[in-house]
């Protein structure tokens, strides 16, 4: 049965950080570190950084970071992990909403993990991002596959809010190579320590120039 379209807005975000202490494990998404391990630090920007674990780990190798997201619960706590870590330097938080801010500047590395919208703000939202990718520079879209609703994982059932690769690669244009696509399996472990296999829908894009 499909259930109504979720509000993932900043007030379920900000209720959701303030009724925690952590929200996430502050470690770095698995498919950023395997695509961006090899790639020479620049500047990167990391929309929807949370509480930070992606950011934290590219300042941490290298990269000069900016962290966007609209929480600024998750926004203190990242800055706070950053300051404890001597990365401050290396990263600038930055709070406003996704769905309507464009960067003013390009990045050589554009992250966006788990971005789950409906279709019409999740594609106006790739797009900006897109366009904020630097000649040579890459873009990294991840998220939840379809076929993770068929599994134990704890997703809410709404179609709309998942998305494959292959469906955000046909909205770029003729300017990237290569662009690869893929449903990477992995294991994630339930609250309650049970693990199940899971599929993330991983889009790699690279700009020509």
């Amino acid at each position: 049965m499909t259930e109504q379209m979720p509000v993932f807005d900043q007030g379920f975000w900000e209720e959701l950080y303030g009724s925690q202490t952590s929200v996430w494990s502050g470690r770095p998404n698995p498919q950023l570190v395997t695509e961006a391990a090899n790639l020479r630090p620049g500047r990167a920007l990391d929309a929807g950084c949370g509480e930070g674990g992606d950011a934290l780990w590219l300042a941490s190798s290298g990269w000069r970071v900016t962290a966007v997201d609209f929480s600024a619960t998750a926004l203190e706590r990242g800055a706070k992990q950053a300051t404890s870590q001597g990365l401050d330097e290396q990263i600038s938080w930055v709070r406003t909403d996704l769905t309507s801010w464009a960067p003013e500047e390009q990045f050589d590395l554009v992250s966006a993990q788990f971005m789950h919208l409906p279709t019409p703000e999740r594609t106006a939202l790739f797009a900006r991002l897109a366009a904020a990718v630097a000649p040579g520079g890459t873009l990294l879209i991840v998220g939840h596959h379809p076929s993770d609703l068929e599994t134990e994982a704890p997703r809410p059932q709404v179609p709309d809010m998942f998305f494959t690769a292959e469906s955000v690669a046909a909205t770029l244009d003729d300017g990237w190579d290569p662009v690869v696509t893929d449903a990477r399996p992995r294991t994630a472990a339930l609250p309650d320590g049970h693990e199940v296999s899971i599929r993330d829908a991983v889009l790699v894009a690279r700009r020509r120039g």
